[in-house]
């Protein structure tokens, strides 16, 4: 019996067990089924919300595309390579290839084969009376300039002024009631910021593009042969051939840049996108619409950066800024008692990290404006008023004025030249007065003279000069300069 109830309590435990490591095993997958149901409902809200800012933020671009398209602007330009030709000299035509000269003619029998250069990019309307903003190389040189509108509407564009130092111009037609774009912020517009590029790429009108501002302040040194105004806005929003002048928007529909060009090994976009900041572009765009020109302030300063090198060189107590090299007597900076070693850190209360920055800044401003700047003069701060004249070719010119050569010296301008008699002087330095006891009398240089070149290189400024000077002594080799006196060009020879 014993026997018995032993097998059967072996049994009901055996059973026991059993039952419980079912229960247990039954229960494990409904866990792992909540756990997994949950995990998933997590990321479906994630997912949801990762959709809505995926949906919000092509709701932002659809809406700025919508708004901005009416103040957008197509432009076309023809050149007719035949009439500018026609200007030319004799003697020039003369040396053009076979068959070119018959497109010179003077009417008759050609007139509807005649050679044109036609060329595309876009526009932005800023004023709702007709006026439109765009690139200096869009326009320059055309003869005939014509806007499509969003609408499909083509009308001739009158050109109001151009800015090759900024590469802007203004264009006017002669329709009331447009579109115009609000202008925004340039300065305001951050690193990571969304924007949209607007335009006419290939010819493709109106064509939508988004990207972000990959950069600030940049100077590539491309605009007016590296001799202009920059502080291009880089963008990865794509920018092609064709979108030249047209608006560069932020995402409330804000006006921050022209665009105006790309970094491109194949002419295509790369990513790699150039804007002119509307902070730039604006005084260039009143003071044509007001002036037909651009005045510009003058600061009579030469500036540079502040890099460590100059810090070290100069013993600064900042390490940015602009620093003042040179001042220019009766300009205003020493008017306004600046002195060379000066580091200029503030302009009407905006930093100046850069030299670049100073001189956009001044030229951006009208001349007789009073500008206040922080200083720092040796380790002291200052707060300076500079009552700015204008920057016009003979103001430029005097920062190239000099003595070399034992002769004072003047940089070409069309005042300089016309006071000498010259009528078709493009470069070069003008012989003002000699030195009887100078190495200029000595290889028999006259007032009036003009060195157009030195070494084999065209001159432009006494400092170039004198550099080429000192390469030549350096070498122990004479110095060959061409001087043109009147109509005459003579190779004068400097030991």
């Amino acid at each position: 019996m014993q026997k018995q109830w032993k097998r059967i309590s072996i049994v009901l435990a055996t059973a026991w067990v059993a039952t419980l490591i079912v229960g247990v095993m039954m229960s494990l997958p409904h866990a792992a089924n909540n756990d997994a149901y949950a995990e998933q409902q997590i990321q479906g809200r994630a997912a949801m919300q990762n959709l809505n800012t995926a949906q919000d933020i092509s709701s932002a671009f659809r809406t700025v595309a919508e708004v901005i398209r009416p103040s957008v602007v197509s432009i076309s330009t023809k050149t007719d390579v035949a009439s500018r030709a026609r200007q030319l000299p004799p003697n020039l035509r003369r040396q053009l290839p076979p068959g070119f000269e018959e497109y010179f003619r003077d009417g008759r029998g050609r007139q509807n084969s005649e050679p044109q250069q036609q060329g595309q990019g876009s526009g932005v309307i800023v004023r709702e009376d007709g006026y439109i903003l765009t690139n200096n190389h869009v326009v320059e040189g055309a003869d005939i300039v014509s806007v499509e509108l969003s609408h499909g509407v083509k009308v001739d564009a009158d050109v109001v002024g151009t800015d090759p130092e900024t590469d802007l111009a203004v264009l006017k037609i002669n329709r009331d009631g447009l579109t115009a774009v609000p202008f925004g912020d340039s300065d305001a517009i951050q690193v990571g910021d969304w924007v949209l590029a607007i335009g006419s790429p290939f010819g493709l009108d109106q064509t939508v593009t988004a990207g972000i501002i990959s950069g600030k302040n940049r100077v590539q040194g491309i605009v007016d042969g590296g001799h202009g105004f920059e502080d291009f806005l880089q963008t990865d929003a794509a920018i092609n051939p064709g979108n030249s002048g047209g608006p560069l928007v932020n995402l409330r529909g804000e006006l921050i840049g022209i665009n105006t060009a790309i970094l491109s090994r194949s002419g295509a976009s790369a990513g790699i996108g150039f804007a002119i900041p509307v902070g730039l572009a604006r005084p260039v765009l009143n003071s044509i619409i007001e002036h037909g020109e651009v005045r510009r302030g003058f600061l009579g300063a030469q500036v540079a950066d502040v890099t460590p090198e100059v810090v070290e060189e100069f013993g600064l107590k900042v390490n940015k800024g602009a620093l003042i090299r040179g001042v220019l007597a009766g300009q205003p900076a020493a008017n306004a008692k600046l002195q060379p070693g000066d580091v200029i850190l503030e302009t009407d209360g905006r930093p100046v990290t850069t030299s670049s920055r100073l001189v956009n800044y001044i030229a951006s401003r009208p001349p007789g404006e009073s500008v206040q700047m922080k200083v720092n003069r040796n380790g002291k701060m200052m707060d300076v008023t500079v009552n700015l004249q204008e920057r016009t070719d003979q103001a430029m010119a005097m920062f190239g004025a000099g003595t070399a050569l034992g002769a004072e010296l003047e940089p070409v301008t069309p005042r300089t030249a016309e006071r000498y008699g010259y009528t078709d002087l493009e470069q070069g330095l003008i012989v003002t007065s000699v030195n009887d006891e100078g190495i200029a009398a000595e290889a028999g240089m006259q007032v009036g003279d003009v060195i157009e070149g030195a070494a084999g290189r065209p001159v432009n400024s006494v400092a170039q000069l004198t550099q080429i000077l000192a390469e030549a002594q350096r070498q122990q080799v004479p110095l060959q300069v061409v001087v043109r006196r009147g109509n005459t060009r003579m190779l004068l020879v400097i030991r």
